[in-house]
């Protein structure tokens, strides 16, 4: 796969999930940095209608870590998908021996709901995921 670290390499990631934005099932954005440098992804996925709950992941590049860049960006979205997609709940996890993560979702207004055991397994180690979730009702503050 090609590296996303240009914003023409962005453009043609975020087109090859056009037809998920197209179908309500998922949406991605490019975090850029001013003079098009792009820094991360933010996306929701797994949208479900019925429900109206969808999964939100973000990552950045190491140039981007320590800057609020990803919070910013969960934020701003979460803050779309409540107010224009009419999405009610937002779910999000992370491995528990990423605190940096877990401080991206608290301060993007995201409560610990629980912990799921062992859930990811990456070559023979298994790490538990910590839980969040954002309620379009919830007051928004941060820690």
């Amino acid at each position: 796969a090609e590296p996303v670290i240009t914003v023409d390499a962005a453009r043609r990631w975020l087109r090859s999930r056009d037809e998920e934005w197209q179908t309500g099932s998922g949406y991605n954005w490019a975090i850029t940095e001013p003079g098009g440098m792009v820094v991360g992804n933010v996306a929701i996925t797994a949208v479900n209608r019925r429900h109206d709950t969808g999964w939100m992941s973000y990552w950045t590049t190491e140039r981007a870590r320590g800057r609020g860049v990803a919070s910013a960006g969960v934020r701003a979205v979460a803050t779309w998908a409540f107010d224009e997609v009419g999405l009610f709940r937002l779910e999000l996890g992370h491995r528990t021996n990423n605190p940096a993560s877990c401080l991206v979702a608290a301060r993007a207004g995201f409560l610990v709901e629980g912990l799921e055991r062992a859930k990811l397994r990456y070559d023979d180690q298994r790490f538990d995921v910590e839980l969040h979730a954002r309620l379009a009702t919830d007051p928004f503050s941060t820690p």
